[in-house]
């Protein structure tokens, strides 16, 4: 779990869950540049369709979450809040 918390890419993770990561990492910092192969690979490590965008709908709920918090200086959620109980469990499960 810490090493998840520091750096996905150093924790043990399943190909599937390193490639939804690794989508997920690129359509925060750099969504311009997501294509249909960066789809692809979510396929190919077996996601269906509706898990897809379940991926994507989840992180776009986190990306819009934060930002709104950061900029109205609000606390988020303890199950949104990095180093919580809650969102450990709710992280890992």
């Amino acid at each position: 779990m810490e090493a998840l918390r520091r750096d996905w890419r150093g924790a043990d993770l399943s190909p599937r869950r390193r490639t939804i990561l690794a989508y997920c990492e690129k359509m925060t910092l750099k969504p311009s540049e997501l294509s249909e192969s960066d789809v692809a690979g979510l396929r190919e490590e077996g996601l269906a369709d509706e898990e897809v965008l379940a991926v994507v709908m989840l992180a776009g709920f986190f990306q819009l979450a934060t930002s709104v918090a950061d900029a109205l200086g609000v606390e988020l959620d303890a199950q949104l809040t990095r180093g919580t109980p809650e969102y450990d469990h709710f992280i890992t499960n």
